[in-house]
């Protein structure tokens, strides 16, 4: 059998010896279905495991483990929102990388959204706008006229507005079939056909840039140092404060207990906040980003800006989770913060390399 390095042990997760080298063997000779290699990707990551570990161990790539693992945290789900029995069988064989584009989903609009792709052989290329159509439409606070809530009128009223948009005709006629195609109520069918003889364009208006800035040296990598006090001072002054660890990409700093701290440059955008927190995530859950290769990013908000302008991005709640969004127009639903920037991590080659002051000052 390969050798394979120990997991990480821990308090909180002590891995079964037994478990993990059956979990390796079913991997390594792609036994079951995909859906249960997530779940056996996703155990060995939990109980310590790094990704590279995994591959090097059972072929199984970075990316495609995170596709498998989310893939199937979706699947679990589908039963959960009462998705019929033959969108789930089909998806237990195949379509890990259709279930990974509907992760952003409710529970509820994920089963919808899973039958409607089956029902409408949804490909992995089509799926990202089907998702983000169903995502988008969840924040109407009321149905546009014409369209029911049903996840196939969602996609069919994206279509409507995008063909409204369009002066080509032969581009307009492509979103209108579109349209036609998901439409699921006859009286979203007939809105969109009512587009086949009004040739009105309604002008879009483009989103703004998002406020991405990449750390590029050293010297705008903060460093978060604890605090001893102010001196006299005793030895056990000095022994009671802990161990900074620095961890991740943006060096954050975890203290006893749920919260934490994460350095930011002094920039004038983040001095000029009121109130700013930081959120943590993918870029991939901003749009025109690199879907395949998608990386850690931080996402200072300033929870004190909260009126609407439509050269900002803003937080809000959907469907009881955080997320992230522009508005053209004034939105209905409340604004929890405006992004004053995103921040994407250093690039370093080598880690390890840069550890070393010698080869630095070579």
């Amino acid at each position: 059998m390969t050798d394979f390095p120990s997991p990480i042990q821990n308090t909180e997760n002590q891995p079964d010896p037994e478990v993990v080298q059956e979990l390796l063997q079913k991997l390594r000779q792609k036994e079951g279905n995909w859906v249960e290699w997530g779940q056996g990707c996703a155990y060995l990551q939990k109980v310590g495991y790094n990704p590279q570990d995994i591959f090097e161990a059972t072929g199984f790539e970075p990316i495609q483990q995170n596709q498998i693992i989310v893939g199937s945290q979706v699947y679990n789900s589908l039963k959960k929102g009462g998705a019929p029995q033959e969108v789930q069988s089909y998806y237990s064989q195949r379509g890990s990388d259709i279930l990974y584009e509907l992760r952003l989903l409710t529970e509820e609009e994920r089963a919808s959204a899973a039958e409607l792709t089956f029902e409408h052989k949804v490909d992995a290329d089509e799926v990202k706008e089907v998702a983000r159509a169903i995502k988008d439409f969840s924040r109407l606070r009321n149905l546009p006229e014409g369209f029911s809530a049903h996840p196939g009128d969602a996609v069919a009223y994206q279509t409507w507005k995008q063909a409204r948009q369009k002066s080509d005709l032969q581009l307009r006629s492509r979103f209108i079939a579109k349209g036609l195609k998901f439409a699921h109520t006859e009286s979203a069918r007939k809105k969109i056909e009512h587009l086949l003889t009004d040739f009105t364009v309604v002008p879009q208006r483009p989103a703004p840039l998002l406020p991405f800035y990449r750390l590029e040296s050293d010297a705008e990598m903060s460093r978060v140092v604890p605090v001893v006090g102010e001196l006299p001072l005793t030895p056990n002054d000095l022994q009671a404060v802990p161990i900074v660890e620095e961890n991740g990409p943006f060096n954050m700093v975890k203290f006893a207990g749920e919260g934490a701290w994460v350095p930011l440059p002094g920039w004038q955008v983040v001095l000029a906040a009121q109130d700013p927190v930081v959120i943590l995530c993918n870029s991939d859950r901003f749009p025109n980003q690199d879907q395949n290769t998608p990386q850690p990013i931080m996402v200072a908000i300033d929870r004190s800006q909260r009126k609407w302008d439509s050269g900002s991005y803003f937080v809000v709640e959907n469907s009881g989770e955080l997320d992230f969004q522009w508005f053209e127009t004034e939105p209905e639903v409340d604004l929890l913060g405006r992004i004053i920037v995103i921040v994407k991590p250093k690039r370093i080659l080598d880690e390890e390399f840069t550890k070393d002051s010698w080869q630095i000052d070579e």
